[in-house]
């Protein structure tokens, strides 16, 4: 069991950690904000965050065991599109210099919130091709432990980049965060080769 839980943590981190439009928007506010703020915010993002993440990997999950068909496709191409995504990382340059705006409301705090999570199409494609990917590779009875450590590295990575944007407001840097990129690039490129091997013992 713990080997799921593991396995879902690390790739809920190689998931989440890139910085994007969610993590640009968390680290601006811990360094333009009070820390009780910043932390509000990033709960709120977690919020978001998960229930995308139970969505993507539930909401696939469950059209695939119906499909076996579909489940293969998700396999094959599912893996493809981890390793694209992946290598895109590992090649991104990345630009702190992106801020957005912080002095908002804490309705307008959990509108972007919303926006950067729900209503951005990339993290819907993604999170659908890696995650329900996942969940076509994993049997029934591991599912729900894999997706808790997807869970978990997302409280875990949001809490934990605004205690450290907080503290260290001004050293966070272009090099720090390439260096994020490729490690969870990384990871990616190594679990898309694994779901592509899933797909080769499915149909051998």
């Amino acid at each position: 069991m713990i080997k799921y839980l593991i396995q879902g943590f690390l790739i809920g981190m190689a998931y989440v950690a890139p910085i994007g439009m969610q993590n640009i928007y968390v680290i601006n506010n811990a360094i333009g904000n009070s820390r009780t703020k910043a932390y509000m915010v990033a709960l709120i993002t977690i919020f978001f965050d998960i229930s995308l993440a139970l969505a993507c990997f539930f909401g696939m999950g469950a059209i695939m065991e119906k499909f076996q068909f579909l489940k293969l496709g998700i396999l094959l191409f599912g893996g493809m599109a981890v390793i694209y995504i992946g290598v895109q990382l590992i090649k991104s340059i990345p630009d702190v210099a992106n801020e957005v705006d912080i002095n908002k409301s804490l309705a307008q705090v959990i509108f972007g919130c919303f926006l950067v999570t729900w209503a951005n199409p990339q993290a819907l494609i993604d999170g659908s091709l890696l995650l329900g990917g996942f969940r076509a590779g994993l049997a029934p009875e591991f599912s729900k432990i894999f997706i808790l450590g997807v869970c978990l590295a997302s409280s875990t990575w949001f809490l934990g980049i605004t205690t450290v944007a907080s503290v260290f407001k001004n050293n966070i840097n272009n090099n720090a965060i390439r260096v994020i990129n490729v490690v969870c690039g990384s990871v990616l490129v190594y679990y898309g080769f694994k779901l592509g091997y899933s797909f080769y013992i499915a149909v051998a």
